[in-house]
């Protein structure tokens, strides 16, 4: 049984057995981590939108894949200020540590589903079977490269290099018929690029007269010059 501490209230009662999940192109399960290897299958959880998965400081008792909806992991700074480490999209682990507990709080962007593994479980199959071992370590190292790239956009890049780098991430990850659907809003587009709201509907909008994106609502973009996109992402 998962541990009353572990798992949000409202999505202990949302218990969802993994046979009935399905996927669509572009939101791929079908790239599950765990279901490739019989005795990971462990349980999925729905969640709502904004709601806290897990806890920064609470133990990391449980390993997380996002099956559907998307995840945020984030540090809320002691002024109040929130800064997001990563979006978690279908198919993507997340809540893996080094330690006891976890460093970052997770919650879901919107209406979300993840399937959970018991850590201890996923450290014995990492023992028992190489396969696991070295996926699993190739899904540490690429965590490590995406801290170190996030640090150095952070650190480095200036504001219009950062949404085009993001815009081109998100290409990369969600794009399904010419068509980027974000999840996220720009408040958290802000927050994991360290920009204000108001910064990134600039940027946003001086892309679209420049010719290099189209915007259809808020969250629907289409690139039309990845190109140039990609010549500032240095």
């Amino acid at each position: 049984m998962f541990s009353q501490t572990a798992i949000a209230p409202a999505a202990r009662t949302a218990l969802i057995p993994i046979a009935a999940i399905t996927c669509t192109k572009g939101r791929l399960t079908e790239l599950s981590f765990f279901a490739s290897y019989p005795g990971l299958l462990g349980t999925a959880f729905s969640y709502g939108k904004d709601e806290e998965i897990y806890g920064d400081g609470e133990p990391a008792a449980y390993v997380y894949e996002v099956m559907s909806g998307a995840v945020r992991t984030c540090k809320l700074l002691d002024d109040g200020r929130r800064q997001i480490g990563a979006f978690h999209l279908p198919g993507d682990v997340f809540g893996l540590e080094s330690g006891p507990n976890h460093r970052l709080t997770a919650d879901a962007v919107i209406d979300t589903t993840v399937r959970i593994v018991r850590r201890r479980s996923l450290e014995a199959a990492t023992q028992n079977n190489i396969q696991v071992a070295n996926a699993l370590w190739a899904l540490t190292a690429r965590d490590l490269r995406h801290a170190e790239d996030h640090m150095l956009l952070l650190g480095r890049k200036t504001a219009s290099e950062r949404v085009a780098t993001f815009l081109l991430e998100m290409d990369r990850r969600l794009t399904v018929a010419g068509m980027i659907e974000l999840p996220m809003c720009r408040r958290d587009i802000g927050d994991y690029l360290g920009l204000t709201l108001e910064t990134i509907s600039r940027v946003l909008s001086q892309f679209q007269s420049e010719g290099m994106l189209g915007l259809s609502g808020a969250r629907h973009i289409m690139l039309r010059n990845r190109q140039r996109l990609r010549g500032m992402n240095i």
